[in-house]
């Protein structure tokens, strides 16, 4: 997985996910909706709207003093927390 930044402020970053489509891209976002301290979480893969880009752009706008950088950590820590709990128990249902 290619990330690329194009902005990183104190409440607010912006990366560039390539390769990714929507089906990890809301993942991604739910879990950062569900984490503290962040205020807002989207992306953007329109190429029509976007200048022609079509990797997607994730952007994390936060609250409380929490940075941007240790949401992202937070929520993609959470992702593969629950990942990991599913393949537990589809393992041992398929046992």
């Amino acid at each position: 997985m290619d990330l690329r930044v194009i902005e990183n402020e104190e409440t607010e970053l912006s990366i560039e996910i390539a390769g990714e489509d929507h089906t990890f891209m809301n993942v991604l976002k739910e879990a950062l909706l569900e984490t503290e301290g962040v205020a807002a979480a989207t992306y953007d893969m329109n190429p029509e709207q976007s200048g022609g880009q079509t990797d997607p752009i994730l952007t994390i706008k936060t609250e409380d003093g929490t940075a941007p950088l240790d949401a992202l950590e937070a929520a993609a820590q959470n992702v593969r927390d629950k990942t990991t709990t599913f393949r537990d128990a589809f393992e041992s249902a398929a046992a």
